[in-house]
This record gives structure tokens, C-alpha cells and sequence, in this order.
């Protein structure tokens, strides 16, 4: 196997080396895409489904393509970090959801439905 001695152009990699990764923390502590309402969580979880860049920019189109692909990228290289903020928010979703069930009697709730249409 030949091997080629081919260097990158250090404009080039010093370039790559300062790409900020297009996540910004918003007032409640939320990870989203810059320029966008998309959620880190949104993004991460369609990539662990399966869903390649190139599906979820389709399925956001409010996305850039490359914003996909490092924000898959950050994910795959701080892949315990994220998990864990990733831990944290559903964490706060299901005390949320408690806390709303609580307040809001759900038992019977389908059938009281059904029954203001006259079903």
C-alpha cells in the first residue's frame, strides 16, 4: 500500500481548528442550534434513530447542513457530556409532566372527553 505524503495547508487547518460549534444556551438552559428553535435533544435523538445529516436537515429545513454535521460531530466526541445533559433535561421533562399531572386530574380524562362530544 502506497502511502502519500500529502500535507493540508496550514491556512487550511487553522481555520478548521476555530469552527465554533453552532450551539448556544438559551435563559431556561436549553441547547439549541444557533439561529434556530431546533433543540440539541431534537437533533441527537433523530441521529441515535438513525436518521443521517442529510435526513434531519430535510425533516429542518431551518437547518444548515453543515451545522448538522458538527453538532453530530460534538456529540460523537463529548458523547458522555452531552448523554448527561441529555439525562438532566429529561430529568426536569418528567418532574414537569408530574408536577402537571398533579395539578390536572388525568383519570377519566379520555372518557370526559368523548363525552363533551357526545361520543
Amino acid at each position: 500500500m502506497a502511502r502519500h505524503n500529502f500535507r493540508y495547508p496550514e491556512s487550511m487547518l487553522s481555520t478548521a481548528t476555530v469552527e465554533p460549534i453552532p450551539l448556544s444556551t438559551d435563559a431556561n438552559g436549553v441547547i439549541r442550534l444557533v439561529g434556530a428553535r431546533v433543540t440539541l435533544e431534537t437533533v441527537v435523538g433523530a441521529f441515535e434513530t438513525g436518521a443521517t445529516p442529510e435526513e434531519i436537515a430535510q425533516d429542518f429545513p431551518v437547518l444548515r447542513l453543515a451545522d448538522i454535521y458538527a453538532v453530530v460531530t460534538y456529540y460523537l466526541r463529548h458523547r458522555k457530556e452531552v448523554e448527561a445533559y441529555l439525562l438532566r433535561r429529561g430529568a426536569l421533562a418528567e418532574k414537569v409532566r408530574r408536577d402537571i399531572e398533579s395539578h390536572t386530574p388525568q383519570a377519566g380524562l379520555r372518557e370526559r372527553l368523548l363525552a363533551r362530544l357526545g361520543r
